[in-house]
C-alpha cells in the first residue's frame, strides 16, 4: 500500500504541472492571478503594503544563504528580497523543517517537478526574487533551496519567530 500511495503522490505532482496549475522552476512569469492566501504552519502570504521591513537574502553556488539566520516577531509581515549571486538556479522556500525535508526528497525523485506557492521564490542566476510573508505563528522555521542536491548540500537557513 505504501508503494501505491507514493505512486499516487507522484502522479498528482506531475498532473498538477500538466494542468498548468503551477510554474516550472525558473523565473516567475508575471500574471494577473491574485496570490492565494492559505494558512500554513509557518504563516500566511502577506500584503506588501503591510510589510514591517524588508530583509535582503543572497544565495550562491557555495550552497549558502547570507544571512543564514533571521529573527522576526509573531504577526510581523516581512518583504524578502532574494538575490541569486550564483550561476545556477536557486530558490528560497519558507517552511517547517519537516515540510522542506519532505519536499526536498520529492525534488530528488522528480527534479522537473512544477510548483509555485507564495512562500517560494525561484530565482535565475543574477536575478532577484521577492516574497511577502506574514509570520502569524511563533516557532522555529527554515528557508531552503530545494533544487535537487542543494538542500542536501546544506543550503538551509533558520527563521525564529518570537511569540508576542
Amino acid at each position: 500500500m505504501l508503494k501505491f500511495s507514493g505512486i499516487i503522490l507522484a502522479c498528482a505532482a506531475l498532473l498538477g504541472g500538466a494542468n498548468g496549475v503551477a510554474f516550472a522552476h525558473g523565473e516567475k512569469k508575471s500574471g494577473t492571478a491574485p496570490v492565494v492566501k492559505e494558512q500554513t504552519d509557518w504563516g500566511i502570504a502577506g500584503d506588501a503594503a503591510k510589510a514591517a521591513r524588508t530583509v535582503e537574502v543572497s544565495m550562491g553556488d557555495d550552497m549558502r544563504f547570507t544571512p543564514s539566520t533571521l529573527s522576526v516577531k509573531q504577526g510581523e509581515t516581512i518583504r524578502f528580497v532574494v538575490l541569486n549571486k550564483g550561476a545556477l538556479l536557486h530558490e528560497f522556500v519558507i517552511g517547517t523543517r519537516a515540510e522542506n525535508a519532505k519536499h526536498a526528497e520529492l525534488m530528488l525523485k522528480f527534479p522537473g517537478m512544477e510548483h509555485d506557492e507564495p512562500y517560494m521564490a525561484h530565482v535565475d542566476p543574477g536575478k532577484t526574487g521577492e516574497i511577502v510573508w506574514t509570520f502569524n505563528r511563533a516557532g522555529e522555521f527554515e528557508f531552503a533551496c530545494l533544487i535537487a542536491g542543494h538542500f542536501q548540500a546544506g543550503m538551509v537557513g533558520t527563521i525564529t519567530v518570537a511569540a508576542n
